[in-house]
C-alpha cells in the first residue's frame, strides 16, 4: 500500500533533517515535499524512497492542495 512521505516520516521517526541528510537533498526541498507542495523529480522520489528501503511506486507523491485555476483579464 502507497503512503506519503508524511506518514512515512511518521510511521519511522525521521524527522525532515534526518531525511533531508540521508538523502542528500535540500532540506527546503524536502519541506516542500513533505508538505505536499512539491512533486519530486524522478531522482528525487528514487533518494526518498532509499532512505525509507522503498521502490518508487510504493510512495505516493504529489500535492496535497489542490492546484486552483484563476481566470481574469488584469487591471481595468
Amino acid at each position: 500500500m502507497a503512503t506519503n512521505v508524511h506518514d512515512l516520516c511518521v510511521q519511522h521517526e525521521i524527522t525532515l533533517e534526518q531525511l533531508a541528510a540521508r538523502s542528500g537533498l535540500e532540506l527546503t526541498r524536502i519541506q516542500a515535499i513533505y508538505l505536499g507542495r512539491w512533486t519530486p523529480s524522478p531522482a528525487e522520489r528514487q533518494m526518498i524512497a532509499d532512505v525509507f528501503g522503498l521502490e518508487i511506486d510504493e510512495v505516493t507523491w504529489g500535492h496535497k492542495t489542490p492546484i486552483q485555476h484563476i481566470y481574469g483579464h488584469g487591471p481595468g
